[in-house]
């Protein structure tokens, strides 16, 4: 005898998590549209809201944090577009290095395709309550490039190399924004060249320089030069 199994309450919450996803991708899609004249702040949030149709209350729902998880959220859709992307090469004709290089380079395209709003964004994040929401979010870009490049470390390796490529992302993209992408192409090899032996990434990791490479970065995407 088989068994009824009540699926109804599973579905309304896929239907409710759907109707989220996609609320939270419109607010996204009318932020962009509005934030190189408005800024990245608390108003963006509402004009966006009122753009895409919803309400304060349903933008409490799904953005309780405002500002800074539109910020989460355009990151992790440029994280996305970076790795279908990245689907196109052949894993297995790179090298390392030549890995790294095409993630960081994907990771610039996806920003680029709104680079109007990368300097509110810099704005917005360099304020100091809000740097450890760049740092994690930079972690996550370079945890999602190492995965795909075929990392499997599991020590304390896992963390110092992405650690150091949240560096090596956040300095890059500074310069495609500063001085455009062959002096960003320059920079990532130059920096590639002096971490590519591990040994070296482990000896020049001190504690603070992740923080102190984001506090520049981001002062150079903001104020350019």
């Amino acid at each position: 005898m088989s068994e009824n199994v009540d699926t109804s309450g599973q579905a309304s919450g896929q239907a409710g998590a759907n109707w989220a996803d996609s609320a939270e991708q419109r607010v996204l899609d009318e932020a962009l549209r509005l934030a190189s004249t408005a800024g990245w702040n608390a108003g963006l949030v509402s004009r966006a809201l009122a753009a895409a149709g919803l309400s304060e209350a349903e933008g409490q729902l799904l953005l309780p944090e405002g500002p800074r998880d539109l910020a989460a959220l355009l990151s992790r859709r440029h994280d996305a577009m970076a790795l279908q992307r990245l689907g196109a090469f052949d894993l297995a004709t790179l090298k390392i290095r030549q890995r790294i290089r095409e993630g960081v380079i994907a990771r610039l395209d996806a920003a680029q395709e709104n680079a109007d709003v990368l300097r509110p964004l810099a704005v917005f994040l360099a304020f100091p309550t809000n740097l450890a929401l760049a740092a994690r979010l930079t972690w996550e870009s370079a945890d999602a490039i190492w995965r795909w490049a075929g990392d499997t470390a599991t020590d304390e390796n896992h963390y110092s190399k992405r650690a150091i490529l949240s560096g090596i992302l956040v300095s890059t993209l500074a310069v495609d924004m500063a001085s455009g992408r062959d002096s960003a192409l320059s920079h990532l090899d130059a920096r590639i060249d002096n971490v590519m032996a591990f040994e070296k990434w482990k000896a020049g990791l001190k504690p603070m320089d992740l923080a102190s490479e984001m506090v520049g970065a981001l002062a150079k995407m903001r104020y350019g030069g």
